[in-house]
């Protein structure tokens, strides 16, 4: 049982935001840096069949605890939560540099991905406590900006420790990263904690996260590992269906649920989570296909391949920085519709390169789709985020960085049956050029349809101002350093 609900902060602006930059790039750059050295730990250690698991149980870890990491961080404050976070990343980043097989190292991927889970969304959710909405969208630009660096230098240095060093450093590399990031997060972010009773909902943390885990793992390895129809995946998707049933009960009676059901019932927050939902799908679809689509159709390397997919996270944050020119003007909705139609044709030009393939016309339409994007997932976040006070803020910013996620899980397992369908009727095999160009094109146009989807839920956003929301910025830190 818990006693504490923060009120206020007395912090310094500007070393907390290189605290939270510095603890979002340990998970922007883990996410892209293990990709180019597996082929180096599966010589090492064996375990070909198994790798892929290494994402998949990583994302799963992250996914399914980021609920109960945003209700703790509503109930005992941000620092202890994204500490904990911290100090889970690094457990498992020693336990993966001292791994000594393949199942050794996705058990300690998964104790990476419960930290991830913690840090990604309490960031997020910190810098909304400390900074007005009219100072967000620069802000969360900044934070876009990790990603887009750490889209180059993970795979950078995966491969230059895999090829030079080791493989082990991949992991190793992160402990004075999380140490730092933690002595920063210690010496400058105090939370001003008032004194509360609160108690815990263990019961609905247990059921949702079990629940949430049979789901997502039903859909991360359905039409892969497991067939759709199999006894696992139907098995997994039943068993987790009937957990999340219960879990409203369970929630009902919860005296502070750890996902509250009245998320569900607001129409700002419900319409921006579904956005959210869209945006990972959309993310998920060019990360995951583009690098494969041009070195088998363009004949690129994979340093270039990826270097096409990282256009995308460079345009994110330029258009992330700057969308709050447009939103203070216009509105979160308008400026969503705008990001949105951006995405539509920026998907619409990767269909069209896919016809005739070529590096610089795919990664132009990644940039234009990466802009889009920036215009979307900021504004509409910040808008969730101002719409609530301080003790509800995290639960907000969890549910819209869990869409994200669930987004990118279910579209992995969509265009993957996609493509290989496309495949299998070519006839010509999975290393086929040609198929693999006619399922890149197959997929691309998936995409586009769920850019054009998610403009559905963007229409039925209230048309909210920021005038409407800013009475909601609530215990802001008194005497701010500027940052």
């Amino acid at each position: 049982m818990s006693e504490t609900t923060a009120v206020g902060f007395r912090s310094e602006r500007g070393p907390v935001l290189v605290a939270v930059m510095l603890s979002t790039g340990l998970i922007a750059i883990d996410a892209t840096i293990l990709a180019t050295a597996v082929p180096s730990i599966v010589a090492d250690i064996g375990g070909f069949a198994q790798f892929p698991w290494l994402f998949s149980i990583y994302l799963l870890a992250q996914a399914v605890s980021v609920p109960v990491y945003s209700k703790l961080a509503d109930t005992i404050g941000r620092k202890p939560i994204m500490l904990v976070g911290i100090g889970l990343f690094l457990i498992g980043s020693i336990l993966c540099g001292f791994a000594w097989d393949m199942t050794s190292l996705i058990v300690f991927r998964a104790v990476q991905g419960l930290g991830a889970g913690a840090v990604l969304p309490v960031s997020i959710t910190i810098t909304g406590d400390i900074y007005s909405v009219r100072e967000r969208a620069r802000v969360q630009g900044y934070i876009a900006s990790v990603w887009a660096i750490s889209s180059v230098v993970g795979p950078t240095l995966g491969g230059l420790f895999a090829e030079f060093a080791s493989w082990r450093w991949i992991f190793f590399v992160n402990i004075p990263l999380c140490l730092i990031a933690a002595f920063m997060l210690l010496r400058n972010y105090h939370e001003s904690v008032g004194r509360e009773r609160h108690r815990i909902d263990y019961a609905g943390a247990s059921v949702l996260t079990v629940g949430l885990t049979l789901v997502i793992l039903a859909v991360l390895e359905g039409g892969q590992a497991w067939e759709w129809l199999s006894w696992q995946s139907l098995g997994a998707f039943g068993l987790g269906g009937v957990l999340l049933v219960a879990f409203v009960f369970v929630e009902r009676r919860a005296a502070e649920p750890v996902l509250p059901l009245w998320v569900f019932s607001r129409r700002l927050i419900v319409t921006t989570s579904l956005i959210s939902l869209g945006v990972g799908g959309v993310l998920i679809g060019l990360t995951s296909f583009v690098p494969t689509f041009l070195e088998a159709s363009a004949d690129a390397s994979p340093l270039v391949s990826g270097l096409a997919v990282a256009a995308l996270t460079l345009g994110w944050p330029i258009a992330a920085s700057n969308s709050g020119r447009l939103f203070l003007r216009i509105g979160f909705r308008r400026t969503a519709l705008i990001g949105l139609a951006i995405t539509v044709m920026g998907a619409a030009a990767l269909l069209a390169a896919s016809f005739s393939p070529n590096v610089w016309t795919t990664a132009l339409a990644c940039f234009i789709v990466g802009l889009g994007l920036g215009l979307v997932a900021s504004p509409t976040l910040i808008a969730a985020q101002s719409s609530v006070p301080w003790a509800e803020r995290g639960v907000v910013t969890g549910a819209n960085m869990f869409l994200r996620s669930l987004g990118s899980a279910v579209g992995v397992a969509i265009f993957g049956a996609v493509a290989n369908g496309v495949i299998a009727r070519s006839g010509l095999g999975e290393q086929s050029p040609v198929a693999i160009q006619s399922a890149s094109a197959a997929v691309f146009l998936a995409v586009v349809v769920t850019a054009v989807v998610t403009i559905a839920a963007a229409l039925a956003m209230p048309a909210a101002h920021v005038d409407d929301v800013e009475h909601h910025e609530v215990e802001q830190p008194a005497e701010p350093e500027p940052a």
